[in-house]
């Protein structure tokens, strides 16, 4: 019996295996060089959070409202289909975070002498977080195109019952 390979897996032994491989030629790149490259990072994880967040808001606003009101209410159903789009906001959030921190410390770490001797290995890992958040965050955009998908293909099936309502099927118009 042969056994399919599992992907997930896979792309996690390639994805650490492009994180480690980044570090050896990210020791020279600049952290200057490397923060727009965050910059973008952020602003990405930014866009893909508010789109996430609108759909959210337009698909499941019963949803919405229920997280926020009282505890004892009961909660609408459809919880998988929720998880599967809040997943890449959460991601996205996640990044966001963890961007937001690098800004921050990475000045100050930039002042401290005794680490001006792990510049090199700094610079690094640095650019090795950088292409790990940046995979993840591949990851989190793919993650998005089902829900696309689902949204597009609901759409369609709701124009067509509006077609199939609003006319007969021989082509003659109904009349209310």
């Amino acid at each position: 019996m042969i056994k399919k390979p599992h992907h997930n897996r896979i792309a996690i032994l390639l994805t650490g295996c492009l994180i480690i491989g980044a570090y050896f030629p990210g020791r020279n790149v600049p952290f200057s060089v490397q923060w727009p490259l965050f910059e973008a990072l952020r602003t990405t994880a930014a866009i893909i959070f508010a789109v996430v967040g609108a759909w959210l808001a337009i698909v499941y606003p019963e949803r919405l409202r229920w997280a926020f009101s009282r505890p004892s209410a009961k909660a609408p159903k459809g919880n998988d289909t929720i998880r599967n789009v809040l997943s890449p906001a959460i991601n996205s959030t996640f990044i966001l975070c963890i961007i937001l921190i690098i800004g921050v410390l990475a000045p100050l770490i930039s002042q401290i002498e005794t680490l001006y001797l792990w510049k090199k290995t700094l610079r690094g890992i640095s650019y090795s977080l950088l292409v790990g958040l940046t995979v993840w965050q591949l990851a989190t955009i793919i993650l998005t195109l089902p829900i696309a998908d689902k949204v597009i293909t609901e759409s369609d099936k709701d124009a067509l019952r509006k077609q199939v309502n609003d006319h007969h099927f021989d082509g003659v118009q109904r009349r209310d």
